[in-house]
């Protein structure tokens, strides 16, 4: 968290694992459909025009050039079938050529889709979810990591997978994402 920003007493209680946010747009008419059919519909061409929209985010710049590695968020193996791509791997690849790893983080389990799940659904859906690549988990310590996803609703996803990066030893963790929901807690 930035020094001197305000926080909710939740936060001071138990601080989030990650450092920062930073957000392209909100989840909304255009971005909304633009996303669906990236995520959805396989048009992984979208990766270079939403990349170009989260580098214009207030605070992805410096979160880019300051960080020593950049992971997308896995997808368990079923859903790669399915969609044919990671578009969180395809939006990282473009955002830091050569610092992009998709093989460190990885999605261990399948978990049903969080759509349609209450929060504390989401967090109990997703335990245990994510593993660093056990071969390689000592290049997590001390690094400054943003963490690329293309949607965050509760925030879930990106706190799971942050809690094992922050187990790995990471000192910062910055979620880079194209869009955030409006959620109810």
């Amino acid at each position: 968290m930035a020094s001197g920003a305000l926080q909710c007493a939740d936060c001071l209680r138990e601080p989030p694992p990650l450092d920062r946010c930073v957000t392209a747009c909100s989840y909304a008419w255009p971005w909304s459909a633009c996303i669906g059919d990236f995520k959805f519909r396989g048009e992984a061409g979208w990766a270079r025009a939403f990349a170009t929209l989260m580098r214009s985010a207030p605070w992805a710049e410096p979160a880019l050039e300051q960080c020593d590695l950049v992971l997308p968020m896995p997808l368990a193996a079923e859903r790669l079938r399915e969609r044919g791509f990671n578009q969180a791997h395809e939006l990282a690849r473009r955002l830091a050529p050569g610092r992009s790893d998709p093989g460190l983080l990885l999605r261990v389990r399948h978990t049903p889709a969080q759509s349609g799940l209450a929060r504390a659904e989401r967090l109990r859906n997703l335990q245990d979810a994510f593993a660093l690549e056990p071969l390689r988990s000592q290049e997590i310590a001390g690094r400054r990591i943003v963490l690329v996803d293309d949607v965050m609703t509760s925030g879930a996803s990106l706190f799971a997978a942050a809690r094992v990066l922050r187990e790995g030893g990471a000192r910062h963790i910055t979620a880079l994402v194209i869009a955030r929901t409006e959620f109810p807690h």
